[in-house]
């Protein structure tokens, strides 16, 4: 099986400072700051990057199972939304919220939920962030 990889670099301190990332095979790369983080800066951070990998994970684990029960969907868009917390000591990825509408011809709204219970549970994205909590609204469209 493949092993992936990703490169960040930051310069400075956390305050004035900014870093680059980017992913092994190119396709993803941009630069985050503190404001970008923690304020609405412009770039990317950390906790977005977090939920656009969850998001895919899912929408892939989504579709997948759905199209192995005979329910090929046109489509699965899933957003998320990751709450950074400020705790006593710094800060805390409280959960993730993930809002998921597909287009599923044939599919009833119980195969549905039930493929949406196991994608949650069983994308490798999700598996690693078992120490998150996760919720997932998801809808037919």
């Amino acid at each position: 099986m493949p092993v992936w990889k990703a490169n960040a670099e930051w310069k400075g301190n956390l305050a004035k400072g900014r870093g680059e990332v980017s992913s092994g095979s190119g396709a993803l790369k941009g630069s985050y700051t503190a404001a970008s983080r923690f304020e609405d800066g412009e770039g990317t951070n950390p906790d977005e990057l977090l939920g656009a990998a969850l998001a895919s994970c899912f929408s892939m684990a989504l579709s997948n199972g759905l199209a192995k029960a005979g329910h090929e969907p046109r489509s699965v868009r899933t957003e998320a939304s990751v709450h950074l917390d400020k705790v006593e000591g710094g800060f805390r990825i409280s959960r993730i919220d993930l809002d998921c509408q597909a287009d599923v011809p044939g599919a009833d709204d119980d195969t549905f939920q039930k493929h949406v219970r196991e994608a949650k549970e069983g994308c490798p994205i999700s598996q690693a962030l078992q120490a998150l909590e996760i919720r997932a609204e998801a809808r037919l469209v």
